[in-house]
């Protein structure tokens, strides 16, 4: 697992990851009308695409969690972008086929994902720190404190 610290533009429309719709008739693969999402997604990344992270906010970090049964650690990264875009991204490869083999079932996903999110104002993106057990890798991501409201007390004349 790596953290790599990366400045270039975020463009959210810029993911060709998972199209929901290939492989229906109306989908962008067999369609020549066009789709809302970029060709070049094949099945395998979209299988995979929609690797589930959670994103909950503690009063110090935000903490997410991704499920990645399956995966070492070297083939999970952990970016930013910008100082302010957290992105996860990692691969799965397909088994080995061996011509004496006969499948019977298939479930298992393989391929790329990508995730992106755009972390608050709070986020201390510099101290960063990812760990990764029992195929769960935790990013934690520390916050600035709060800043206390200064009180200023007045001296009253009489």
């Amino acid at each position: 697992m790596s953290l790599i610290r990366r400045s270039n533009v975020f463009d959210p429309f810029s993911l060709d990851l998972w199209d929901p719709f290939d492989g229906f008739p109306f989908g962008s693969s067999g369609s020549s009308s066009g789709s809302l999402f970029p060709r070049g997604a094949s099945s395998e990344t979209a299988a995979f695409a929609g690797a589930r992270i959670d994103w909950k906010e503690t009063p110090e970090a935000h903490v997410f969690k991704a499920d990645v049964p399956g995966l070492k650690k070297e083939e999970v990264k952990v970016e930013v972008e910008d100082s302010n875009i957290l992105q996860i991204s990692g691969e799965r490869n397909k088994e080995q086929e061996e011509k004496t083999d006969q499948w019977h079932r298939v479930e298992r996903s393989s391929g790329k994902f990508l995730r992106r999110f755009r972390l608050p104002d709070n986020a201390k993106p510099e101290q960063i720190k990812a760990s990764m057990e029992n195929g769960v890798l935790t990013v934690t991501v520390p916050k600035e404190e709060a800043k206390k409201p200064e009180v200023k007390s007045i001296q009253i004349s009489g």
